[in-house]
């Protein structure tokens, strides 16, 4: 009965912290998309991009990082819309 209880109590301490490194991840990606968002902005208010500058960073994302999704065309610019 006592084997029972400790395995128990370890898979809850697992599972807690499984879940808070879950958020923290969401968080540090929520911060992600929102910084490119807000360089990606800024740099489009400006004038300082284009339209061709960001599909150009797309690609680029995409060369570098090829498994790594969120980072089309259309995903920059929903991150700018997010900031």
């Amino acid at each position: 009965m006592e084997k029972e209880l400790d395995f128990s109590y370890v898979i809850n301490i697992i599972q807690e912290h499984k879940q808070r490194a879950y958020r923290k991840i969401n968080e540090e990606l929520v911060a992600m998309y929102y910084e490119i968002g807000q360089h990606l902005s800024e740099k489009v208010s400006t004038g300082e991009y284009g339209d061709g500058v960001i599909t150009n960073i797309a690609i680029k994302v995409k060369e570098v990082y090829p498994t790594l999704k969120g980072f089309s065309k259309r995903g920059l610019y929903q991150m700018i819309q997010f900031y």
